[in-house]
């Protein structure tokens, strides 16, 4: 198999960038155009300056798949304050109060509009307590407020609380285990350019499909591809196979049987209606990513109507 010339992996790519504590995530991600000398990147969820962790960073032609990194879920790791002593029992009841769906309003500081939402703590638990400080490991849905969580458990417990430490250990499929760090990438560039090295480089940077990685997927035939990218909907005679367990409104990656990401888009039925159907409108396409013309046309435009 040809190997994708690294200029390409470049200008269509993604970094798993572990960013560190100071800068803004618009500064680090202006720091990777730069080493790279590409005009074009894009974060994938903002971290704030005084917050380190994973930030997915994707590169040239990559930045249009952004979008689907927000239905991620997102993994931290914090420390939480009380105000006052609480004991272990209500420290725990309190925590159970916590999982599943919580209602937030964004703290004043937040750049979106301060109205209610709900959002999903799918796991918490307490890793290590020293006095009042709890070491916690959370995994919740994307745009969940942490330092709103530890207010209103504090307000819970009856205490107080709030939020001393934060770092992003994963977003998506993208964990801390297999993040770089700008020094990384720095000293991956420079072999690239001055020892011709591209070793480290094509280490570092992933395909774009890993953006869709958490996504369940639809993988539709080769026919059907091109009408996909003319703005046509996924229609159950154009899919191969999908993944096992996709239900009725849930966002999907259309993908080729290659592995290319083709669209974003949202089902308008589930597996079972999937497999006893043979024609119907499967999903209805969000956004699509693949070019017009890189397939075959495989289908007919309507001619103009006869009088």
């Amino acid at each position: 198999m040809q190997q994708t010339l690294i200029e390409d992996m470049i200008s269509n790519g993604v970094i798993n960038l572990d960013k560190p504590r100071g800068p803004t995530s618009h500064e680090v991600t202006a720091w990777v155009k730069h080493l790279l000398g590409i005009n074009k990147a894009g974060h994938t969820g903002t971290l704030d300056p005084h917050v380190s962790g994973v930030l997915p960073v994707a590169l040239g032609k990559a930045t249009s798949a952004v979008q689907a990194m927000h239905l991620a879920s997102k993994e931290y790791i914090f420390i939480l304050r009380f105000h006052a002593p609480v004991d272990k029992s209500t420290v725990d009841e309190v925590f159970s109060n916590f999982r599943g769906e919580i209602f937030q309003v964004p703290p004043l500081r937040s750049a979106v509009a301060r109205k209610g939402r709900i959002r999903t703590i799918y796991e918490m638990e307490i890793l290590e307590s020293e006095g009042m400080d709890y070491l916690i490991r959370v995994k919740c849905d994307a745009g969940t407020y942490i330092r709103t969580l530890c207010k209103d458990i504090g307000l819970a417990s009856g205490a107080g609380a709030n939020m001393r430490e934060l770092r992003r250990i994963a977003s998506g499929c993208f964990h801390e285990r297999e993040s770089v760090t700008l020094h990384d990438l720095s000293t991956a560039v420079y072999a690239w350019r001055v020892e011709k090295d591209e070793r480290y480089l094509r280490r570092i940077i992933l395909p774009p499909s890993t953006l869709f990685a958490h996504l369940k997927k639809v993988i539709i035939k080769d026919s059907a591809v091109d009408a996909i990218c003319h703005g046509a909907q996924l229609m159950i005679p154009g899919i191969e196979s999908i993944t096992p367990g996709i239900a009725k409104g849930e966002h999907i990656a259309i993908m080729t049987g290659k592995d290319e990401v083709v669209a974003l888009a949202v089902t308008v039925m589930g597996e079972r209606e999937f497999e006893t159907m043979k024609r119907g409108i499967f999903a209805r396409v969000l956004r699509v990513y693949m070019p017009r013309g890189v397939y075959p046309r495989g289908w007919k435009s309507r001619g103009p109507r006869g009088g």
